[in-house]
């Protein structure tokens, strides 16, 4: 096993050939900043098991410091033209594209996923920079015509200083679709990617400077739920984005409601996956693996509950354990690797005992389910796993009621489009859906009836980014990428304009 041969001068390859990372991961007014003197908390590189670096929590003197550089940019930002800004936007996501792999290489090392998805996720933060670049001009308000020559007009404005705070599944992609938007719309921004995968947040930062961003325009505080509640809680921060699990998003939605601050929130899901018996059975499989498999399942949007119609439920659980037996796991640097290393030995333990508590309930491991060590010597202590399908699954079971962010499966069986949709929307969350059928009129009849935010008919975890994302219910509040997320990082003003004399009863 080597470490990535092209790196920027951040990093350096140690003796041992596992990789150290030099530099701060902290950045504010236009360069790295140390966190907290004396503190330091251990990052480990998913694929190996070994320390990938330190890293520095920012506590309120930070944090301010952070927040005050932000406030400073947003006053020329927020003056600029949508041009302007879009100009800058656009040199970035260049910036981007040509340091495509050195991302991508270095989101491996921190995440685990495979270097194939890491790819595309740097090509979703490329392309969302570009989408929003385009749209920063189009700002535009309402004319309203009065009677008697008088009129009113509304227009957006931004919101000021945005808090944005990251999950460690999508570390780089997460901290574009945040900040692009609200950069678009005038706002600067505090980012505060996952502890756990804190990298490229910091590489992000770097490029919008280069790019020519003002000093204090994209912000990045590293931390915990210390660091997050100072960001939260802070009496300048206008807004705050968290994309991350319910119970950590009613926190934020607690401490932002002390302040009256909005919030986008996408949180978790418990998805269910519909594969009618007129499906096409080669995409239906496809489209069940690419909704349970992708970055080792660790994605809040999987649809881990798949419903199989009866008539063909033999067929489609033995392509799906099949092709399951077939993903060939190990180093994500590899091009042939198509499952890395989940997130963090914790995580693993985590997803391994949801499989065994399975077991106890009643179900049936079809296949994988179990660690996984790779055969080279420098990948044994990683935290891998073989991807689970599980069979003889009932709709009470944990395995089918809660999130498990894991390559995990659930497999059941349906009769009838009205049981199917019952079981389906018997869940508290409502992030995400999916049906497979030829049958047009079903297809948009049972998504009528979905209670879920992002659906999706004969394919699954699509997510370009011209196309609003986000959930119902306990999933989340607000949406990400598309037009409408334009509204979410600007406030509305309306101008009344008198063009007569004034009406006045006293």
């Amino acid at each position: 096993w080597e470490p990535p041969a092209r790196l920027s001068a951040a990093f350096r390859c140690v003796s041992t050939g596992s990789l150290t990372i030099t530099e701060p991961l902290n950045f504010w007014a236009g360069q790295r900043k140390p966190g907290q003197k004396g503190h330091k908390e251990h990052v480990y590189e998913p694929a190996t098991g070994r320390i990938l670096c330190h890293l520095e929590p920012c506590g309120a003197a930070e944090v301010n410091q952070a927040v005050e550089a932000a406030k400073k940019a947003f006053i020329n930002w927020s003056k600029l033209s949508g041009m302007e800004r879009g100009r800058v936007m656009i040199e970035a996501a260049h910036l981007i594209e040509g340091k495509r792999e050195e991302i991508a290489e270095m989101e491996v090392v921190n995440n685990g996923k495979s270097i194939t998805e890491a790819r595309l996720d740097v090509d979703s933060a490329r392309l969302c920079i570009e989408y929003y670049a385009g749209l920063a001009s189009t700002l535009a308000g309402q004319h309203v015509q009065l009677p008697g020559g008088s009129f009113a007009y509304t227009c957006r404005e931004p919101l000021g200083v945005c808090a944005g705070i990251g999950a460690w599944n999508y570390p780089f992609q997460i901290a574009a679709w945040k900040s692009a938007p609200a950069l678009a719309c005038g706002n600067s921004m505090v980012f505060k990617p996952s502890p756990v995968t804190p990298v490229t947040a910091a590489m992000l930062a770097e490029i919008y400077a280069k790019a020519g961003a003002p000093e204090g325009l994209f912000n990045v505080v590293q931390g915990g739920q210390e660091t997050g509640s100072l960001l939260c809680q802070h009496p300048d921060v206008a807004k705050v984005s968290f994309t991350g699990s319910v119970p950590t998003g009613r926190k934020i939605m607690e401490m932002a409601s002390k302040g009256v601050k909005p919030v986008t929130l996408e949180l978790g899901g418990k998805s269910p996956l519909l594969i009618f018996k007129d499906s096409d059975l080669e995409n239906a499989v496809k489209g069940a693996l690419m909704a349970n498999f992708l970055s080792q399942g660790q994605v809040c949007s999987n649809g881990t509950r798949v419903f199989v119609q009866r008539d063909i439920f033999p067929e489609f659980v033995s392509e799906v354990v099949k092709r399951t037996q077939a993903i060939e796991i190990g180093d994500p640097l590899l091009e042939s690797t198509r499952m890395g290393a989940l997130v963090s030995r914790s995580h693993l333990h985590k997803v391994l005992g949801f499989v065994e508590q399975a077991k106890k309930e009643g179900a049936t491991v079809l296949c994988g389910g179990e660690p996984f060590v790779p055969s080279h010597p420098k990948l044994r202590g990683g935290f891998y796993m073989t991807p689970c399908v599980l069979g003889d699954c009932r709709d009470e079971m944990t395995c089918v009621k809660e999130e498990i962010f894991g390559p995990v499966m659930s497999v059941l069986s349906f009769e009838t489009e009205e049981e199917v949709l019952r079981r389906a929307n018997d869940t508290t969350m409502g992030l995400a859906a999916g049906v497979f059928t030829r049958d047009v009129r079903r297809a948009h009849r049972v998504v009528e009836q979905l209670k879920a935010g992002s659906c999706f008919i004969n394919n699954y975890n699509i997510t370009p980014v011209e196309v609003p994302f986000g959930g119902f219910k306990t999933s989340g509040i607000g949406r990400e990428n598309g037009q409408v997320t334009l509204e979410y990082y600007t406030q509305l003003k309306t101008v009344y304009v008198e063009m007569g004399d004034v009406e006045s009863l006293f």
